[in-house]
């Protein structure tokens, strides 16, 4: 086999320039594919952030009204859902998979603005948090402080607010310290919090920012739970942000956490429900890809023209190389030997064929990010698939030139001029 690999690289050093203009079409070929599939798990890794964000791995489980998300400040509160209990908790912490679980209360409050001096600042969200709300829900108090156990034990009308609000309602001062009104209660802020992975989706039309954006307010502000019945009403529902080990147990951990939830609720009409962006991203990359493959396939008729090429190329070598057989086969040189010194040379050209492919892809994919601002994502698999495929191509399309060669009466091959 070693000599077989030596006489090819031997006979393609010969005829460089051929040898050359054989693999192209391998080159070319294997370069589409790379070049296409790192933009399509590009695309897809888009896709997944832009819904999911980047390594929080939260599902949020919360009320659901038929398809609609169920909201208390006009409907409401709900009969038959009771709130969640420390003995659910440890049910929903039980789960396989599951890293933490945050109960907290939340409203996308229309009816009520939050008021500094004479600046006021309209639909807001509003959470009533447990202090490890942020750590489970990858925020970060940018400034100020976190809810410390002396403002739930003394029921402190402390307030954090995040960046929107900061800027919209304090432009130009330091919001820490200053006093707001909600509800007609004052609260003092004492913290500012940021997203600690945030991650901005890439907007491109319409339809992507109310896939992307439809859930963003004008800023949320959040309380101590302990606090939430001052504001609004005793025994209300909560919402419940369970953060897993990884991304793709969000599913499974969504679906089992609301069966927990709602074997307690005894409203018909109402039930919980995890948003499963791990799907609808799924579903968006299903789309992409039966555009994307389509694109493959094309790519993969330059293949098919390569293939071609070689075997063309190797009955060309098989009738240059007639008397060289024939005194092979009259010194005792099997069938056997002259078919595989044949493949190998056909292999061996196709797969340094795809080697440069493969190089020319993933320079292609980079050219093709830097101009077009499409993230690309090598995949390794992909490659080593795509090498072995082209020596594939060499084997299968270099097998009729090899039977011929094989074939051949060494009498006559000797006559051959």
């Amino acid at each position: 086999m070693l000599e077989n690999v030596r006489l090819s690289f031997q006979g393609i050093w010969s005829h460089k320039l051929r040898s050359f203009l054989t693999m192209l079409g391998i080159i070319i070929g294997i370069a589409s594919i790379i070049s296409i599939v790192s933009t399509i798990q590009g695309t897809n890794e888009q896709i997944k952030q832009n819904l999911i964000g980047s390594g929080n791995n939260l599902v949020r489980l919360q009320l659901y009204q038929d398809d609609y998300l169920y909201d208390p400040t006009w409907e409401g509160l709900p009969d038959g859902v009771p709130v969640v209990t420390s003995s659910v908790r440890d049910e929903l912490k039980g789960l396989d998979d599951v890293s933490a679980v945050a109960v907290y209360n939340r409203r996308s409050d229309y009816n009520n603005a939050l008021y500094y001096q004479n600046s006021r600042l309209d639909s807001c969200e509003v959470y009533g948090i447990e202090s490890d709300y942020f750590s489970i829900t990858s925020f970060t108090v940018k400034r100020g402080r976190n809810f410390v156990p002396k403002d739930y034990s003394a029921f402190r009308n402390v307030m954090i607010i995040d960046e929107n609000v900061a800027s919209s309602l304090f432009p130009g001062e330091d919001p820490l310290g200053k006093t707001v009104e909600y509800q007609s209660i004052a609260y003092v802020i004492v913290g500012i919090v940021t997203e600690a992975n945030k991650f901005n989706p890439v907007i491109n039309s319409e339809e992507d920012y109310w896939t992307y954006m439809s859930g963003s307010s004008t800023g949320k502000v959040y309380v101590p739970n302990v606090c939430w019945p001052d504001i609004f009403a005793y025994d209300e529902p909560q919402e419940i942000a369970i953060q897993t080990k990884n991304t793709d147990a969000m599913s499974a951990v969504g679906k089992s956490a609301a069966d927990i939830l709602n074997r307690y609720n005894t409203n018909e009409r109402i039930a919980y429900r995890a948003e499963n962006l791990l799907e609808r991203a799924k579903e968006l990359q299903d789309l992409s890809n039966a555009t994307n493959n389509q694109l493959i396939w094309i790519a993969s008729i330059s293949l098919l023209v390569g293939g071609i090429g070689v075997m063309n190329i190797m009955l060309v070598s098989v009738t240059e190389r007639t008397r060289e057989i024939g005194l092979k086969k009259a010194i005792g040189a099997k069938k056997k030997r002259i078919l595989w010194q044949f493949l190998t040379e056909a292999a061996v050209l196709t797969s340094i064929g795809g080697v440069i492919g493969v190089v020319a892809g993933l320079g292609m994919s980079q050219l093709v990010s830097n101009l077009t601002e499409t993230p690309v994502s090598v995949n390794i698999p992909s490659i080593f698939i795509a090498v072995l495929f082209s020596m594939a191509i060499g084997i299968i399309f270099g097998l009729i030139p090899s039977v011929k060669a094989s074939n051949l009466n060494p009498i006559e091959a000797l006559r051959h001029e």
